[in-house]
């Protein structure tokens, strides 16, 4: 398809687990991963999602293999995230995903604020999530930890220090207990640090428990981090 259409995808990689139902197109960016397209198992559907950093830009779904063949072609050749909609509207972008294009500090700046919004919407009808939104609204006031990236795991409020997955462990996580208190824990899960009667002291122990020179997260994933 892409010859017919005049499009150069370069070679077409093969996963030998699935040779029939999957194929990938290597890109001229650096900073993108290999992308793979899939096959529905039912129906005539074909699928793909475009990786960078340990982050997902793109992804999608079309009948048309035309227009998978051209979204794969801005995705090889680097163009933004904007223009690649514009060649192929079937793809799907978001506003998270187009802060990561901008950069690791629009992507964390993006990922508070929704975070933020979901913690509210979900505070309305569980208490938990009160509880978590109480403790982001206060990491989010400290200059220390509103430049790391926020993530929720069961109501457990984290912090990376890098934008991509695999996320960082080394910075404490609060986790909010059911009997009212917190507790902090890290930079494992099983290490306990403390528990606390209040949210602010729950901040407090965070804070005093960064690692030393715990700057901006970067883009990245975790791996990435300890190749230096």
């Amino acid at each position: 398809m892409a010859a017919e259409l005049g499009l150069s995808l370069g070679g077409i990689l093969v996963d030998g687990s699935d040779p029939y139902r999957s194929a990938g197109v290597e890109n001229t960016v650096a900073d993108r991963d290999v992308c793979w397209i899939s096959l529905g198992s039912v129906e005539r559907w074909f699928f793909f999602s475009g990786w960078s950093r340990g982050v997902q830009l793109v992804s999608g779904a079309t009948q048309d293999l035309g227009e998978m063949a051209r979204a794969l072609e801005a995705w090889r050749n680097g163009l933004r995230l904007k223009e690649i909609r514009e060649v192929s509207p079937f793809v799907e972008v978001t506003e998270l995903a187009e802060a990561h294009e901008k950069g690791p500090a629009e992507a964390v700046a993006v990922k508070w604020r929704l975070l933020l919004e979901d913690l509210r919407q979900e505070s309305e009808r569980l208490e938990l999530a009160r509880r978590t939104l109480k403790v982001a609204e206060l990491a989010h006031a400290e200059p220390q930890l509103r430049r790391l990236l926020p993530l929720t795991s069961h109501w457990s409020l984290h912090f990376s220090t890098c934008t991509g997955f695999p996320y960082s462990w080394d910075v404490p996580f609060i986790d909010p207990m059911s009997d009212g208190r917190y507790r902090v824990c890290g930079p494992s899960r099983g290490t306990v640090i403390g528990e606390t009667e209040t949210a602010e002291h729950a901040i407090t122990l965070v804070i005093a428990g960064l690692p030393a020179n715990c700057g901006p997260a970067v883009a990245g994933t975790a791996g990435d981090q300890q190749l230096f």
